[in-house]
């Protein structure tokens, strides 16, 4: 079986074993060992048998009705995107996904090498960063980079035991924001989960949770000398014409300490050739 055709089932498991009976108003009676709700209670919950409940957990139906699909949303407790999830791997996968127009891929460059004010990057379904300016890669040098991974730069990062429950949230953050934008049948994402699942136990443990968020906009502590560690404010947009790539950008608070420290930031860094700032394209 195909890892886009065990997708659905594998997610199904993960997130009923993630519920517990009090999540749903059940009782928990004495002996239970289940992790998670039983089989049966979700089928209860979701109104469909048992029998069809455990075909689609053991992948032998793997496209179920739109209506299943929003019963089983609810049965599960989903939130928005994680239902949004389920029905895009409950449906037939798409013949291929369309092209990003070049036009518009050079036109965001054009505009990341002349936005000095803030840090911004472009990255792809696999959060590869495939475009990002001078003020980004001054906030993160080596990571923000043209042809780098997110996921796969936060593993190769030396973590300090003091930041590890940080590094911890935000790794979670990648791979769920991976499992959710990123196509199943993509070599390149195979390529990455391959190569992260072999070196690092703590990446199988967290791509095992099935978690699927977009997490548009959030808050992170970043570094920037003198000042020190401040935070900044991030938001992610989608680019009309470029099919699964994002654009993020850093701000910070009027008037904080934050705002004054990203200043120097940006006005030390100095725009480079504007083939610089996308090698990945």
């Amino acid at each position: 079986m195909s890892p886009q055709d065990r997708q659905l089932a594998e997610y199904l498991r993960a997130r009923r074993e993630s519920l517990q009976p009090e999540d749903v108003g059940l009782s928990r009676g004495p002996g239970r060992r289940v992790p998670g709700l039983r089989r049966e209670e979700v089928a209860d919950r979701a109104g469909i048998s048992v029998d069809y409940y455990l075909r689609l957990e053991q992948g032998r139906d793997r496209q179920p009705s739109e209506q299943v699909v929003r019963a089983l949303s609810r049965a599960l407790l989903l939130d928005p995107d994680s239902s949004d999830y389920l029905h895009r791997i409950s449906s037939p996968a798409p013949a291929g996904r369309r092209a990003a127009s070049p036009e518009t891929l050079h036109g965001v460059m054009r505009l990341l090498t002349s936005w000095s004010h803030n840090p911004a990057y472009v990255i792809d379904s696999n959060l590869d960063v495939v475009a990002a300016n001078d003020a980004a890669r001054a906030l993160a040098p080596g990571y923000f980079e043209p042809g780098a991974n997110l996921l796969v730069s936060a593993f190769d990062a030396s973590v300090d035991p003091h930041s590890r429950n940080e590094w911890e949230k935000t790794v979670r953050r990648l791979a769920s924001a991976l499992r959710y934008h990123a196509d199943p049948a993509d070599p390149r994402l195979q390529q990455i989960l391959g190569d992260l699942s072999v070196r690092s136990r703590p990446f199988r443990r967290i791509w095992a949770l099935h978690e699927a968020q977009r997490h548009p906009s959030g808050v992170g502590s970043y570094e920037i000398p003198p000042v020190g560690w401040v935070p900044l404010q991030w938001q992610i947009l989608d680019i009309p014409g470029t099919p699964g790539h994002l654009l993020t950008t850093f701000f910070a608070e009027p008037g904080s300490v934050a705002e004054r420290a990203l200043q120097g930031l940006t006005r030390s860094s100095r725009p480079d050739d504007a083939a610089a700032t996308s090698a990945a394209l």
